[in-house]
């Protein structure tokens, strides 16, 4: 799993991500549009002993993964398809394969809906009322130990799981079966859209899964 993150400002974030990156068997930093230097020398003092991570770190513009995993500190009151999330120790038990990524959020504004439609999962970390924010190098650190926790007891299979190609291609065909229907208003069509979506993401589809979705989409009229 590469850990992302999404166009971070502060050197010092950034050192402090590798550092917990490394404290829980962590080594593949992706940074997403960075508005800094991670060499810089607050990173490589926050990093600790996770220099390392932080010098084979790659710099990207654009995500292409088969899940990607974004992380949101606030769900809305009211149920919303975007941020219907789950919790560090749900995705902690779910067998993820491919190439997965897990995105933590911008420094201060987090994830915008854009962000959010982009994501397979939303994971949500619950914290106080008076005070949910969280460092991001912090909320990483919850979820890598979710995960870390479990690592050891998972076991492969031979198992073929379907692809981000497959899946992009099953919503491409989903949209077009939406198009084609009656819907009162845009919204509930786009809720349709959505709440499918996070369906494919949760679901670690299967290739003959993803088949079966789509002999079934192709024979609605």
């Amino acid at each position: 799993m590469d850990i992302v993150a999404q166009e971070f400002k502060t050197p010092g974030n950034i050192g402090a991500l590798a550092r917990v990156m490394k404290n829980f068997g962590f080594k593949d930093l992706v940074l997403l549009n960075p508005k800094c230097n991670h060499l810089e020398d607050e990173a490589i003092h926050r990093s600790t002993n996770a220099r390392d991570v932080l010098e084979s770190a790659k710099v990207v513009d654009k995500l292409n993964y088969d899940t990607i995993i974004g992380t949101s500190s606030i769900v809305g009151m009211t149920y919303s398809p975007r941020r219907c999330a789950i919790s560090p120790e749900e995705l902690s038990k779910m067998d993820l394969k491919g190439k997965v990524a897990l995105m933590i959020g911008r420094e201060g504004d987090g994830m915008s809906n854009e962000d959010l439609e982009m994501c397979d999962i939303i994971v949500c970390i619950p914290s106080s009322k008076d005070y949910s924010a969280l460092n991001v190098s912090h909320a990483a650190g919850i979820i890598m130990y979710e995960l870390f926790k479990t690592s050891e007891n998972r076991v492969g299979n031979d198992t073929s799981y379907a692809s981000r190609e497959e899946k992009d291609s099953f919503m491409k065909l989903l949209d077009e079966k939406l198009n084609e229907m009656d819907f009162i208003d845009e919204e509930k069509k786009n809720t349709q859209r959505t709440v499918w979506k996070k369906l494919i993401g949760k679901r670690n589809l299967t290739k003959r899964e993803i088949t079966i979705l789509f002999g079934f989409m192709k024979k609605i009229k």
